[in-house]
Parts: C-alpha cells; sequence; structure tokens
C-alpha cells in the first residue's frame, strides 16, 4: 500500500468509470477514498492526504434517481404481491421487506431485531443498542428508537411471529425476530435475504425476459446479479425517498431512519427533479395560512 499513487488512483478511476454505472462508481470511490483515510491517519500507510487524490464523481439528483435505486412503485408492486400470495404471505421474506421498507432502517438495525422489540398494541418496532450481545446499532444509544408500522404491515408481522418464525435462539439466548436455521443471521445472509426477496420473478413477471425456472439468478449465491434485485442499503434509500415525497418532513424521517437531514439530503434522497418539484409545490400550499399575513392591509 506504500507504493500506491495518486497516479494509480486516477488510473483505477478511469478504468472503473468505463465499465460500471456512475452511481455505482460514486459508491466505491466514496468507500476507496474511506478507506484510504483510515489508512493515512491510523495507521501511517500511505503517503499523506492520499486519499484526496481518491475521485469522486459529483453527480446529480437525476443520476441518482437511477435504476440502481429501489423506486416505490416496484416496493409497492412486490409487497401487494406478496400481502396476496397464500404461498409467500408473511414468510420470512416478505417480513424483512415489509420491515425493511415501512421502517428504512439499516441493515445491522434491522439484523438486531429481537421478537420482544415489536410493540403490536403501539404498531411499531424498537431499535435497541446491544453491542454486548453482537447488535450494535451505527449511533450506538443515540441510535435508540421506536419506528411506527402502517396496521397492514404490522398485520404481516404478527402472522410470521405466530405462524412461520422459527423458535431459534441466538448464541446469546436472544431470540431473533428473523433468524436463520441456526441463530441469528450474519450481515451477509441478511443481505442474501434482500436480494432473494427483492426478486420480481418470484411474484411477477420478468423484466429481464427470462424463464424463473431455468434463470441462475433465482440461486441463493447468484441472487445479487440480478439486476432488478436490492440490497437493504438500496431498500433504505428508496424507503427514505418515498417518505420524503409522501410529504414527512425532513426531520420526522430523521428521526425514523437515524440519520441526519443533511446526510439525508445529499446521500439518501434520490428523488427526480419532478419529484422535488412536487414537494415544493405540497409545502407551498401547506404555508398558504401565512400568506394572509403578509398582506399589507394587515400589517398597517
Amino acid at each position: 500500500m506504500s507504493e500506491l499513487r495518486p497516479y494509480d488512483l486516477d488510473e483505477y478511476y478511469e478504468l472503473r468509470s468505463s465499465r460500471i454505472k456512475p452511481v455505482t462508481l460514486e459508491g466505491e470511490m466514496r468507500t476507496l477514498r474511506t478507506f484510504l483515510t483510515y489508512l493515512d491517519e491510523q495507521l501511517d500507510a500511505v503517503e499523506d492526504g492520499l486519499a484526496d487524490a481518491a475521485r469522486v464523481p459529483d453527480l446529480d439528483r437525476n443520476e441518482r434517481a437511477s435504476d440502481a435505486s429501489f423506486r416505490a412503485e416496484k416496493a409497492m408492486a412486490l409487497l401487494e404481491a406478496y400481502r396476496e400470495s397464500p404461498q409467500y404471505r408473511a414468510r420470512r421474506g416478505h417480513t424483512f421487506l415489509e420491515i425493511a421498507w415501512h421502517t428504512g432502517a439499516r441493515q445491522g438495525s434491522i439484523r438486531g431485531l429481537d421478537v420482544r422489540d415489536v410493540d403490536f398494541k403501539k404498531e411499531c418496532v424498537e431499535f435497541r443498542h446491544r453491542p454486548d450481545t453482537d447488535t450494535p446499532l451505527k449511533n450506538k444509544s443515540s441510535g435508540e428508537r421506536p419506528v411506527a408500522l402502517p396496521t397492514e404491515a404490522m398485520d404481516v408481522v404478527r402472522e410470521y411471529v405466530d405462524e412461520e418464525r422459527r423458535d431459534v435462539r441466538d448464541d446469546y439466548d436472544r431470540k431473533p425476530l428473523l433468524p436463520s436455521a441456526v441463530g441469528r443471521p450474519t450481515n451477509n445472509t441478511l443481505r442474501n435475504w434482500s436480494y432473494m426477496a427483492t426478486e420480481p420473478c418470484l411474484l411477477l413477471d420478468c423484466p429481464h425476459d427470462k424463464e424463473r425456472e431455468e434463470c441462475d439468478w433465482t440461486e441463493y449465491v447468484h441472487a445479487s446479479k440480478c439486476p432488478s434485485s436490492r440490497s437493504p442499503h438500496r431498500i433504505r434509500t428508496g424507503s427514505i425517498t418515498w417518505q420524503l415525497n409522501l410529504g414527512f418532513p425532513p426531520e420526522v424521517v430523521s428521526e425514523r431512519v437515524n440519520a441526519t437531514v443533511d446526510v439525508i439530503e445529499n446521500h439518501y434522497d434520490w428523488a427526480s427533479r419532478e419529484e422535488r418539484w412536487r414537494r415544493r409545490h405540497e409545502r407551498m400550499e401547506n404555508r398558504r395560512e401565512y400568506i394572509d399575513q403578509l398582506e399589507v392591509s394587515n400589517n398597517e
């Protein structure tokens, strides 16, 4: 690593930019810059300031609102299909998607949920920081919060807990809400569940002109290769954009998803230009009651 130079980073950028989408490149380069910062500041393993040489593409909002996002219309169609399916309703994949979409929570937060963290009376799930038993929250105790879910989503969670959930405990004798066959899933396992749960061909038509029975992408180890499958992070991004488009104030979304308004606006909000314009009009109309106070006659 000590031999790495700015020229190498620039060459890497040019190579990757010719092979992947801009939004994917942005994520890769941000990750690389973070890693180089760690190597510089914590390990002194690279030349000073090398992280600054890692170019990060400056994308506009429309470029971020790309096929990589999990758009609300796709999420709604998939959730509706799950809810109406006698075979897949309230199974683990469906339950994961209901929770991930309606909370916009991070992957690690969902992994850390226990059965006891579901409050059916208040129709919410509670995210708790439990570092001593392997389920910390990213923002530690400040990330603890209850997040309400709509009644239909809670009905699915209830059915899952009552009828479908494996009676399994983890290494700390806790009852994971979404367990694997042997305990609490790893982050990689949960990510694979996400890919599997968001493959449209399980319940809807394949948008890629493939037959499910003959498609390699339907296999557990290849689900991430399906162009329509989504990781928990993409679901989180889509959920945050959706909540904002519904008219939720940024401060409310911030509390629900445990991210600052600034981070939400710069990294998670992938709304199109048209969606942002509509939001501004709606906010203007919501402030209409204050406009009368601007009349000159009212200020004499």
